[in-house]
Formats: structure tokens, sequence, C-alpha cells
């Protein structure tokens, strides 16, 4: 993979990528992913792309634009070119390279699977061919005894043996185990990851397999970015469109990342078969997702048996139920009203401590998330403040608490302006 950056990516990074390059905080003002997709499709009408968005005569241009996104903003966001030329030559020490969806390099099979959801930029180290070759991908709990480690190892092996990629979250657990059992079989593997790219890019347990052409890592996260919540829950339908045919070892019941992912495969993408781990005690999750539609994984003992589980085609699609018709009916944009069930959301489960951040709307990250989140707080926060906690921007924060302060569940506070709990309205005055 070219180093370089084409001129699209590197406008889609001025206007999306927080470039982390050291301990300041990334801009608030950054495009959500539903803002990119709407910029990204009014250019698409207009015969344009984003590098047009830098050229010397953008007045014109940016005032197009204004009924979608106000020009100061985007002016803003395209005249960080001094921090993008740091954060480059940062990533380029580290051997990660950049890659949007405006370049031909792009993972050939996220396009066409995830259409607009597809993320505007992917960062990644190693092999980036691998990513084409499709595979097993492998998905379960983060916390398990150390049979069902060994078990997920034997898994990684005969993927190996059967000389199919293995794709996985990297997260402590199932995730890791997978990966381990394929590496040291000499297979190869594709870690997509929610979080701290560069840390994993620089472990020295990686550096050869990466070298070597075994592993690649990638994230469409900034390679710098920490544990945030939502990123785990947005990168497990990309680990599902990597794959030809997923696993899933383990599962908490209605709650955790595994669970959430592999029902947003079962019930609305359906992009791979998902097969359930079914020797042993499954356990009330997989028994679950099994009457969701997935399929007894049929425990395949050679590489013959293992290629044959991978052919299985997906379900196609039903007619969405209720609770679904508003993403199958709408496919430029999810419907705000559309909520995960809280219980459903990243727990304890696959969600490692190298996962999580997420600039979305309450469509793409479930708002009952951000609930949970904001129910916590202990302390009051302004706008901003919680804005930078949840890697939103200052409008999007300011909607997700007046939605709560309407709802009852935190208050606003004056003199100044912040947002906590309602135990603390008698310590606040």
């Amino acid at each position: 993979m070219s180093m370089s950056l084409s001129p699209n990516t590197q406008a889609i990074l001025l206007l999306t990528a927080p470039l982390i390059t050291g301990r300041d905080d990334p801009s608030s003002d950054l495009l959500t992913p539903g803002e990119y997709r709407r910029l990204a499709r009014s250019l698409r009408d207009k015969q344009r792309q984003p590098a047009d968005l830098l050229a010397p005569d953008v007045r014109e241009l940016l005032g197009e634009c204004q009924q979608l996104i106000d020009s100061e903003r985007l002016k803003s966001l395209l005249a960080r070119g001094f921090l993008l030329s740091q954060a480059i030559e940062r990533w380029r020490t580290r051997a990660i390279w950049v890659v949007s969806r405006a370049d031909a390099e792009y993972p050939r099979r996220l396009k066409p699977r995830l259409k607009d959801d597809a993320p505007p930029v992917l960062y990644g180290c190693g092999d980036a061919s691998i990513l084409d070759a499709g595979g097993l991908a492998v998905v379960g709990s983060r916390h398990v005894d150390d049979a069902l480690v060994e078990y997920t190892e034997g898994i990684g092996r005969l993927t190996a043996k059967a000389r199919r990629t293995l794709v996985s979250g990297g997260a402590r657990g199932i995730d890791q185990a997978a990966m381990r059992g394929a590496l040291e079989a000499g297979g190869k593997v594709a870690g997509v990851l929610a979080d701290s790219l560069e840390r994993a890019a620089q472990n020295r347990e990686h550096r050869n397999l990466l070298m070597d052409g075994q592993l690649v890592l990638i994230s469409p996260y900034d390679p710098s970015a920490g544990f945030n919540v939502g990123n785990a829950m947005q990168r497990n339908k990309l680990i599902y469109a990597l794959a030809d045919a997923a696993l899933v070892v383990s599962s908490d019941y209605e709650k955790g990342g595994t669970w959430a992912g592999a029902v947003e495969q079962l019930e609305k993408l359906r992009l791979v078969p998902v097969y359930v781990r079914s020797n042993g005690e499954t356990g009330k999750g997989l028994d679950a997702l099994r009457r969701k539609g997935a399929l007894p994984w049929p425990n395949p003992g050679t590489a013959e048996s293992l290629a044959e589980a991978l052919a299985v085609e997906a379900s196609p699609k039903k007619d969405a139920p209720a609770q679904h018709e508003l993403y199958d009916s709408v496919r430029e944009e999810p419907r705000q009203a559309y909520e995960i069930p809280p219980s459903s959301l990243p727990s304890d489960d696959s969600v490692g401590p190298q996962c999580l951040e997420s600039p979305l709307t309450p469509a793409d990250e479930p708002f009952a998330k951000v609930r949970e989140l904001l129910e916590k707080m202990t302390t009051p926060k302004t706008d901003a403040e919680v804005a930078a906690d949840l890697h939103v921007s200052k409008s999007q924060a300011k909607k997700y608490l007046q939605r709560l302060v309407k709802e009852g569940v935190i208050e606003k506070y004056a003199r100044p302006v912040r947002y906590g709990p309602k135990l603390q309205r008698s310590f606040l005055g």
C-alpha cells in the first residue's frame, strides 16, 4: 500500500478526521458520518469530488454546499493543512497507511456490501491485499474460560490450514484467541480494531507478522484514538463485511457488542451466513441467536469441510419486521426514530480495553447507549465537555443533552450552563 495520500483522501481527512498528533483535543466540529454522507452525495450529484474543496476557487462550491454544511465550518476544517501534514508524518514513521472510499485501493468488499455505511477513511498497517481475500470472521466474548480459548485457537489453526483468512476484532478473549491460533499456524489474519491502531502496530509481537505479510490491522478511527463505547459497535459490521462467513463462539444474552453485531447481521444486514458454536455448553445467548436464524456450526475437521461451511449463502433479506422497516426502506439515512435496546449494547463482552469512540447521530450510534453513558456522570459538565467525551460535535452533544433533559434523565443548571445528574440539584443551589 502506498504511503502517499490522494487529494480526495486528504480532503476527506480534513473534514472528518480528528488528526490526533499530541495531547491537544481534536476539533469538535468534525463532520459526523451522516453529515459527510450527505455532503459526498451532494458533490457527486454536482459531478464534483472531495478534492475540489481544496481548489483555490472553492468559494462558489462552498456556497453551493451551504444548505448542507455551514461554509465557515467547512473552511475551518479545510484549513487544517498543517495539522494534517503533522499527522501524515507521524503515520509514515509508524508504517501506517491511509485509504479513502475515493481510492482504488479501498477494500473491494466494503462499498458494495455496506454502501453509504462504508467508512469514508480506513487506516491500516500491513498487507492490504489480505482484506480482499474473504475468509472466516470469528467473534465472541471477552471473558471466557481456558477451554473455550483453546477451542477458538483450534478454529484459527484450521482456518490457516485451509489457507483462508481469519477476520476478527482484536479484543481480548475470543478475538485474540482466534487470531493467535491462525497466526501460529502460519495463516493470514485481518484485525479490525476499534481503537489504538498506532499502539497495536508498534507492538513487538505484531511487527514481524505485519512485515512478513501475515497480518493486517485496520481501523476506521484515528490511529491514536482511545477506548470509546460507540466504535466497537460500529466496527462489527466491518468484520462481517470482510468475511465469507462468521462464527460466534460465545455471546451474552441481549447485551454486549458480540450480541448486537450478530443480531444486526441476522435481522438487518444479512451480509454473510452467521454460525454459532454448537458443541459443549452453548448458553442462553447462542441459543437465542439460533432462534433468530443463526446456523449451528458444523464443526469441520478438515480444510475441505471448512471450505464448504464458508461457501454457504447468507439467507436473503425477508420482508423486514416493523422494527427494521426504517433501515430497509430508507437506504440513504436511517431514521432517527430507530433505537437499539440498551440491553443489546456493549457491556463487558467483546469490547476490549482498546476499543471505542463515535461521532455519530442517534440513529447510527444508538441513543440508548448515549443515555446510559450520560446517566453515569458524577459531576455536571458543559456541552463542550460532553462533546469531547463522546467525540461528537458540540451541536450534536447539545441535541443529546436537550433530549435527556426533556426526558428527565439529567438536569440543566445555570451560571454557567452545565448538565448533570438530577440528584445533584441540592449541591448546586
